[in-house]
């Protein structure tokens, strides 16, 4: 497994316990949203920050469809 895949199931499982939802709910939701690749490829920002921003900016990408950074 890549070091992206490990990181992406990581801030997936973080982001749904910060949101007390299940992993299926989140990703569900991403899908629907059409922005679960561009999380993953969020690997390189996402992984070199305080996970927090990740999670803000996921927030974004759900709100607005645009990063917060």
């Amino acid at each position: 497994m890549s070091d992206e895949m490990e990181f992406f199931i990581y801030l997936l499982e973080y982001y749904a316990f910060q949101k007390d939802r299940s992993t299926k709910e989140v990703l569900d939701e991403w899908d629907r949203k059409g922005i679960t690749r561009e999380i993953y490829e969020g690997y390189w920002n996402y992984h070199t920050e305080r996970i927090e921003n990740a999670i803000t900016d996921i927030d974004s990408l759900i709100r607005t469809g645009k990063h917060e950074w």
